[in-house]
């Protein structure tokens, strides 16, 4: 059940005087310093209920649940009454800022008397309910009434109240079945693949022929590209939010309101300030490819509403519902950088190899070390397995000019000669792609097989010894020892059959994989630079070899990984050519 944002209030009504109280409530109404707390509920679910019959007036709104408690206290003489109110927030938990404050006036000892419309108001979790009214209210001695329900605490012989705890139940049974009812409508909305999400993500707007439809906010959406283009650049997060901020981008709270689309999200105090959060949560929507994404989050029941993330293999995609504002290939190499993330420097300065150089012998990740003293030329990438007499690697060193220099006089040439000898290129890396790639599926799938089968023994086993078990023939701390190894076992089976699973399927689109690559290559053919963009597109890792001291001089040497095809045999693929 979904609770809206406002928040519960109190209101101290005028005072009603406590004027010949009936014999029986002078006791109650002796310290008139207390207050009668007048208790309001309403959530979406009653408010739609209650809607159903098309009424003006419903019968459970805020308004009529004031007129009647009010009356009612007057009528019976209750004295300072104040209004706790929560207006759209479920009875199924009491994290409620109306109730939550009105426990917080019992607790002080404030509170004579507790009037809501009915047992439902309170709560409809019967447990809970159940407990703050025959424990809580009864230690802080307070008075708890129920109007239309005839339930009073203090007449606890009545036969009302001998039923109280069957209302509770039949409230509670209540707030289930419309759980029920809302999580199969949603489901069949979601598995249509209707967005389930009401909020439409920044960049978007609903369709106002179609709500069910998005259509690009072209003024967002230039902010969303911009946040992926500067993160294929290869600036954090925390960068990007900065930058933003800097250049007074209004962050999609602000502008959401700005522009009159409802948000849910707190407005904030400076409209230009992005937090990294956010940058993070518009890079990693999946949404921005042109796909619908539902079911992402969960809940384990309506007692529980803490949202948890659904595993990405059990949500539903649906592609191609809406105009991408972000390329496919984009947003996956952005999930790639992602997960490199590389350590900021103490001087904030960073290089555009930052996490795409390894050590070519140990394959650790080459350190970018500068310092606030350091000319451009003086800074380098170091292996972060090499530590003067003490590491596991040699000293692999390049300084960064150098290191640039190399990277982009080899990619000149591979978008040279892919362009131009196209067709050469084409032949020889689909050949090279489908003998690796057959050796590896060959591999993949002997392992794959060896895997399954030992799967469907550890359930043999399993069953096996159960049975001795059973019988006596192994003790039951035994039982306990093996089970859990087997266990254990099947749980490392799984994650390694679904690596598994997923390198064939890789193998299997290497050619596939080289089309993107050239046609990913053909957009820099006029390339006069190297720039971050590009680097981060077409590269997946810089290799540092030793150096090379065997002639006198240092030579250095470096592999370069392209993305999507791998090493590149380029003075091979020239001498052929040219042959």
């Amino acid at each position: 059940m979904t609770n809206s944002q406002n928040l519960g209030t109190i209101e101290a009504t005028n005072p009603v005087l406590a004027v010949a109280p009936l014999k029986e409530e002078t006791e109650m109404l002796r310290a008139t310093d207390k207050i009668t707390a007048l208790y309001c509920r309403l959530s979406v679910e009653d408010m739609k209920e209650d809607k159903k019959g098309g009424k003006e007036d419903v019968s459970n709104s805020i308004q009529n649940q004031k007129m009647i408690l009010l009356q009612y206290a007057k009528e019976n003489r209750f004295p300072n009454p104040t209004f706790f109110v929560d207006d759209g927030y479920s009875g199924t938990n009491y994290d409620r800022p109306g109730f939550q404050a009105m426990l917080a006036e019992i607790e002080a000892g404030r509170v004579a008397v507790c009037i809501t419309k009915d047992l439902s108001r309170l709560g409809r979790n019967s447990s809970l309910t159940g407990l703050y009214i025959n424990f809580t209210f009864p230690k802080y001695n307070v008075r708890y009434i129920a109007i239309n329900d005839h339930f009073d605490t203090i007449d606890p012989n009545s036969t009302d109240s001998d039923i109280a705890g069957i209302k509770n139940w039949f409230n509670e049974f209540f707030a289930k079945d419309t759980s029920r009812k809302i999580r199969a409508v949603q489901k069949a909305k979601g598995e249509r693949g209707v967005p389930l999400t009401v909020n439409v993500p920044f960049g978007y707007l609903k369709d106002p022929e179609d709500k069910t439809k998005w259509i690009v906010d072209e003024a967002a959406a230039v902010v969303v590209k911009r946040i992926f283009k500067l993160c294929m650049e290869g600036r954090g997060p925390m960068q990007i939010a900065k930058l933003l901020q800097e250049e007074k981008v209004l962050n999609p709270t602000a502008y959401k309101r700005r522009v009159g689309i409802k948000t849910p999200s707190p407005e904030t105090d400076d409209p230009y300030h992005w937090n990294t959060n956010t940058v993070v949560h518009i890079l990693e929507r999946r949404e921005y490819t042109g796909c619908t994404v539902n079911f992402k989050t969960y809940t384990n029941s309506i007692w529980d509403k803490k949202q948890r993330e659904t595993p990405l293999d059990k949500q539903a995609i649906f592609y191609n519902t809406h105009p991408a504002i972000i390329e496919q290939e984009v947003f996956d190499k952005v999930q790639e950088i992602r997960q490199q993330r590389h350590r900021r420097t103490k001087t904030g300065k960073s290089s555009l190899f930052s996490g795409v150089v390894y050590c070519a012998d140990c394959g650790a990740k080459m350190r970018y070390c500068t310092t606030n003293y350091f000319e451009k030329r003086q800074d380098h990438f170091v292996c972060a397995n090499y530590r003067s007499n003490t590491g596991s690697c040699s000293a692999h060193f390049i300084r960064a000019v150098v290191l640039e220099d190399l990277v982009w006089m080899h990619m000149k040439a591979v978008i040279f000669y892919v362009t131009r000898y196209e067709a050469h290129f084409r032949a020889i890396m689909e050949h090279k792609l489908l003998l690796s790639s057959e050796e590896k599926i060959c591999a993949s799938v002997k392992r794959l097989e060896q895997a399954q089968r030992r799967m469907g023994e550890l359930d043999r086993l399993f069953i096996r010894i159960y049975e001795d078990n059973v019988a006596g023939r192994i003790n039951d701390e035994r039982f306990s020892m093996m089970s859990r190894s087997y266990e254990t076992e099947q749980e490392q089976l799984k994650v390694e059959i679904q690596t598994l699973q997923q390198d064939i399927e890789v193998q299997e689109r290497q050619i596939e994989n080289l089309e993107q690559f050239i046609r990913r290559v053909h957009k820099y053919k006029d390339l006069d630079e190297l720039t971050p963009y590009a680097l981060r597109e077409l590269v997946k890792g810089v290799y540092i070899e030793a150096p090379d001291k065997s002639s006198g001089k240092r030579r250095q040497n470096i592999r370069i990984s392209y993305d999507l095809v791998g090493f590149i045999p380029l003075n091979e693929l020239m001498k052929e050519e040219t042959a």
